[in-house]
């Protein structure tokens, strides 16, 4: 029997009662991919609301529906939705809620193997289709001052002296700060809508107030997901998972700190002893004992 995560069918759900659980985090990558990945309309409306100034698309075919219940406790994997419109555009959708160093690294491979995998060996290049990412960020990533009042992002490949040239449309990347976006309020009024969705979809009051049709679908799919016990089983896997790989990524940052902080420790006292100090004195600068200083230069 095929595993309730890998069941598109919102059919297969139980529905919310009087009594029903607390809504899911559509932030968690797992309920994020179950709402959009089973619901092509939905992808459909987030989409063309990120890429506003676009042809919209009609149709949309998703690559990758199924998410196979082992994957969910892995570290270090991506619960992206990967898709391709009547055209034949592809399309990286994917939810971020933590910031990481390689981030920019990431991203940018996801991209060009959208592109390297359209094609055979030996096949035009012509064939190519754009590849477009939206990642969705539940962090700010840009932090400057003079990026503050900016929420909204779409990086292309164009000249650094004339930006208004662009080489080719084959490669985009949209990048939606959603806290950022939730504070400064400037996007469209459907992008609006999904972030107040991402941002408050508990706040019965502020919901209440979106008349967007696509919004109040995807609120009343994620009641549905939410009362269904294998849904909130598989959700909370996935989310102690992330919270697993989080404490990893901490502990690995500071034991390289702390490795980082013995080599340059080790490196001034080799300085001073090739100085011509006495042990003693460089004991006393640096605040540690004879031995330690000693023990330095074994290492």
């Amino acid at each position: 029997m095929e595993d309730a995560a890998q069941q598109p069918n919102t059919q297969s759900l139980a529905k919310p009662n009087a009594q029903s659980h607390p809504l899911l985090d559509p932030k968690n990558d797992y309920v994020f991919k179950r709402l959009f990945a089973d619901a092509p309309p939905l992808l459909i409306a987030l989409i063309n609301a990120v890429r506003s100034t676009e042809p919209a698309i009609v149709d949309l075919t998703v690559l990758n529906p199924r998410v196979d219940a082992s994957e969910l406790s892995g570290k270090y994997i991506v619960l992206d939705i990967q898709a391709q419109d009547e055209t034949g555009k592809r399309y990286n959708v994917e939810m971020q809620v933590r910031r990481f160093g390689a981030w920019h690294a990431r991203s940018a491979f996801y991209m060009a193997r959208m592109l390297s995998q359209q094609l055979d060996q030996g096949e035009d290049y012509t064939e190519l289709k754009p590849a477009v990412g939206i990642h969705l960020l539940d962090f700010d990533l840009f932090q400057a001052p003079e990026q503050q009042n900016q929420a909204v992002w779409c990086f292309e490949m164009r000249d650094r002296i004339q930006p208004s040239v662009r080489l080719g449309k084959e490669l985009q990347l949209n990048l939606i700060e959603l806290r950022k976006a939730d504070r400064l309020g400037l996007a469209s009024q459907e992008l609006k809508d999904w972030t107040t969705f991402f941002e408050h979809w508990r706040e019965e009051s502020i919901m209440a107030n979106i008349t967007y049709e696509p919004v109040q679908d995807a609120l009343e799919r994620l009641k549905v997901l939410s009362a269904d016990e294998e849904t909130r089983r598989l959700a909370f896997v996935r989310e102690r998972a992330q919270h697993d790989e989080a404490s990893l990524l901490k502990e690995a940052k500071e034991e390289g700190e702390q490795i980082g902080y013995q080599k340059a420790q080790i490196d001034t006292i080799t300085k001073m002893l090739n100085a011509g100090m006495a042990v003693e004195e460089i004991a006393n600068i640096l605040g540690l004992s004879v031995d330690q200083v000693e023990q330095s230069q074994h290492h």
